[in-house]
């Protein structure tokens, strides 16, 4: 098995209760919580914390592509934060008003580092070992965007028929969350509408990556035709497919569609066992139509 830090335990140690097994994301999957973290949480402290007040307008543009209408809709803070930086770079826009967006060299030694989770906790390690002032300022950064949306994101209720997919699937599978947000955060979220106690181990991105939780919570556990990871993003598409799990997509925009398609067709072909192959295939490749690579302004 692989390695995996001493939070991630109770993944590791999770033991089958039910035959089938669901994984779930919940930022802009199970929560319409997207848009309001990033627009209003992120960006904000990215434009503050880096210093990008003069091309603010291209820095929003660039977050909101690579964060929420790209393939790398719902990837880590880190790697995301650092893609923002170069898409702003290579901006003509940009390099006219002599702007120099940071070349987050060691961020990106601190992504590279296997040996480090890409969270706070994990970026605070990192700092002990290799101090730095820019690790300064994205230690500040990091906790800036939690304090927001800590402050800000609440209210939000899951989209309707998660929590009917959710209780129905209670009798049929054991469920788990598998996110790259801060776990508290989930926690907050999950317990403050009451659907925390459908769901067996809340993990985060202190638990290490969504592929990671999936390989030991699930992989070897469950047959991989009884394994379904639902997700809104292709990186949870990654993760579902690097444990030969299924993969039910939450389309981005049509989220309500999705997850009333999964709860009324798609969960009953997966306890079927009727869910791979063509219907899934079909799924996916509207999915995947949904979320370019080249941002707008490259087109």
């Amino acid at each position: 098995m692989t390695d995996y830090p001493d939070s991630a335990r109770a993944l590791a140690e999770l033991s089958p209760q039910h035959g089938f097994f669901v994984g779930i994301d919940s930022d802009g999957c199970a929560f319409d919580t997207m848009e309001v973290k990033h627009k209003e949480c992120f960006i904000p402290n990215t434009i503050k914390y880096w210093g990008l007040q003069p091309v603010s307008k291209y820095a929003r543009q660039a977050a909101e592509f690579v964060n929420l209408y790209s393939k790398w809709r719902g990837i880590n803070r880190w790697p995301a934060l650092v893609m923002v930086f170069d898409l702003l770079r290579e901006r003509a826009e940009v390099q006219a008003r002599s702007v120099q967006p940071p070349q987050a060299d060691r961020i990106r030694a601190f992504i590279a580092d296997s040996a480090y989770p890409k969270s706070n906790d994990g970026l605070r390690a990192y700092m002990a070992a290799h101090p730095d002032l820019e690790l300064d300022t994205a230690l500040a950064w990091t906790l800036g965007v939690n304090a927001s949306v800590a402050d800000i994101v609440y209210g939000v209720p899951p989209f309707p028929y998660v929590r009917e997919s959710l209780a129905f699937l209670a009798n049929h599978a054991d469920m788990i969350v598998v996110s790259a947000t801060p776990v508290e955060a989930l926690t907050r979220e999950w317990e403050e509408h009451d659907i925390a106690q459908y769901v067996r181990v809340i993990a985060g991105q202190e638990q290490g990556s969504k592929s990671l939780h999936l390989e030991l919570a699930a992989r070897g556990k469950y047959p991989s035709q009884r394994i379904l990871m639902i997700g809104d993003a292709p990186g949870d598409l990654k993760a579902a497919r690097a444990n030969g799990a299924l993969f039910y997509p939450i389309n981005p925009g049509a989220e309500d569609v999705s997850w009333q398609r999964f709860y009324e067709e798609a969960v009953h072909k997966f306890l079927a066992e009727e869910y791979g192959g063509a219907y899934e295939t079909a799924l996916i490749a509207e999915f995947e139509a949904m979320l370019p690579a080249v941002p707008p302004w490259k087109r």
